[in-house]
C-alpha cells in the first residue's frame, strides 16, 4: 500500500459549513467565519489582533509593508527557510542578510545575529522550524537593543509554545500558515498575527485594498476611501469556512499527531543511537506541535539512497528547503559568508510521511526499512 508525504486531513464538517458560508450570502471575506476564526487566535493565544489572508506568504507581505521596509533597508533571515521568508521583504526592497543554522536544529543560531546587524538592519525574521521556538529571549533582547521589529515566521507553528507563550505572540508581527502541509489547513491559506497595537489600524487597511472598508463596516466612519498601500490579502468566507471546521477539531488533530511523532521517535531512536543519523532536536525551551519528523543523515550521499529504498517501497519521503543564499535568484546579492550548517541540512535533512491517517503499521514499515 502507498504511503504518501503528506494527505490533506478532513474532519467532516468542512463541506457543511462551506455550505453554510454559500448561502448566508456572503461569499466575500471578513465575514462571519472570518470573524471566528480570528476571534479563535485572539482568544486562544492572546494575539492583539488577527487577520486571516490567502497565504502564509500574503502574511509576511505584509509584515514586511508594516514594518515600512524601503530599499535598501536589511532585513535578517535565516538561509534554511521556505522561500516567502526572504521574499516578502524582497518586494519592499530589502536586502536580505542571511544567517546560518544551529548545530543542534534547522532554526536560525540566534547567537550570530548581532554580528550581522548594521545601521541599516530593521527587521529579524526568525522561522520557527518544524514548529520547534527559536531562542526568543535572545532575538527579542538583541531587537531591543538595537531598535529592530522582531517578524516571526510561525508557517510551521501553529499551536507550538516557548517558554509557555505561543509562538507568534512574541516577535512585533508573526505569520501562520494553512496549506495543505500543515497542521490545520484550508487548502491554501494564512494568518497575520499583531502582538504590538501601533500596527493594528494601519494593517487592516492595508488588509483591505489599501482602504478604511473595514472600520466602514464597524460604523465608526460615515465613508470609506483610499488611505494606504495595500491588496486583496483577505481571503474568501469559503476559506474561512473550510478553516474553521479545521480549528474546532485542532485538540484531535494535534493529539492524533503528537502520538505519531513520539511512535517515530520510539522506533528510530535505537538506529539514531548507532549514528545512522539524527532525530528532531526539541530545546526545554520548545515544545513539539508534530508538525513534521525528519532526519539529518550523514551525507547527501545517504539521504539520497534513503529517500530511493523508501520510494522504491511505495513511500513518499522528500528532502527539504535549498539554502536561499545560493540560490539562482540571490547567491550574487549575497555578501559571500559561508553558512555551513544551513548548508548541511540543505544537504542532510529528509522529511518522512506525517499526516493524520498514518497508523502504527505504516510507522513500523518505514522503520523496518530504515533498519535495513
Amino acid at each position: 500500500m502507498h504511503i504518501h508525504f503528506n494527505l490533506p486531513h478532513l474532519t467532516g464538517k468542512e463541506a457543511h459549513y462551506m455550505y453554510q458560508a454559500v448561502y448566508n450570502g456572503k461569499l466575500s471575506g471578513n465575514g462571519e467565519f472570518t470573524k471566528r476564526c480570528q476571534r479563535f487566535f485572539e482568544e486562544k493565544y492572546g494575539f492583539k489582533k488577527c487577520l486571516l489572508t490567502t497565504s502564509c506568504t500574503d502574511a509576511l507581505e505584509m509584515a514586511a509593508i508594516l514594518c515600512d521596509i524601503h530599499p535598501g533597508d536589511e532585513v535578517i533571515v535565516p538561509s534554511y527557510t521556505f522561500v516567502s521568508s526572504a521574499l516578502a521583504f524582497v518586494r519592499q526592497g530589502a536586502k536580505i542578510v542571511f544567517a546560518d543554522s544551529m548545530k543542534r536544529n534547522p532554526n536560525i543560531d540566534a547567537e550570530q545575529i548581532e554580528a550581522l546587524i548594521t545601521p541599516r538592519t530593521k527587521v529579524i525574521v526568525p522561522v520557527h522550524y518544524a514548529g520547534v521556538a527559536c531562542d526568543m529571549d535572545c532575538i527579542m533582547e538583541i531587537a531591543e537593543k538595537h531598535h529592530l521589529l522582531v517578524v516571526e515566521d510561525a508557517a510551521q507553528a501553529i499551536d507550538s509554545y516557548y517558554k509557555g507563550r505561543p509562538l507568534g505572540t512574541i516577535g512585533h508581527l508573526s505569520a501562520f500558515s494553512f496549506h495543505e502541509t500543515k497542521n490545520i489547513i484550508s487548502g491554501e491559506g494564512g494568518m497575520l498575527g499583531i502582538n504590538d497595537e501601533r500596527f493594528i489600524r494601519r494593517a487592516e487597511i492595508i488588509w483591505e485594498k489599501g482602504t478604511n472598508r473595514a472600520e466602514f463596516f464597524r460604523g465608526e466612519v460615515n465613508k470609506y476611501g483610499w488611505c494606504d498601500i495595500g491588496s486583496s490579502f483577505l481571503p474568501s468566507e469559503v476559506v474561512a469556512a473550510f478553516l474553521w471546521a479545521q480549528l474546532e477539531a485542532m485538540d484531535d488533530i494535534q493529539g492524533k499527531r503528537k502520538q505519531l511523532w513520539n511512535k517515530y521517535y520510539e522506533l528510530l531512536k535505537p538506529l539514531a543511537d548507532q549514528g545512522r543519523f539524527r532525530l528532531p532536536d526539541i530545546p526545554e525551551y520548545a515544545t513539539n506541535n508534530a508538525h513534521m519528523f525528519y532526519l539529518v543523515c550523514n551525507s547527501l550521499q545517504e539521504r539520497t539512497a534513503l529517500i530511493k529504498k523508501l520510494k522504491e517501497n511505495d513511500i513518499l519521503a522528500v528532502f527539504h528547503y535549498l539554502s536561499l543564499h545560493s540560490s539562482e535568484y540571490y547567491k550574487d546579492k549575497h555578501d559571500g559568508r559561508e553558512l555551513p550548517e544551513c548548508d548541511r541540512y540543505a544537504d542532510c535533512l529528509v522529511r518522512l510521511p506525517m499526516y493524520y491517517e498514518l497508523n502504527e503499521d505504516d510507522l513500523e514499515k518505514i522503520g523496518k526499512l530504515l533498519a535495513l
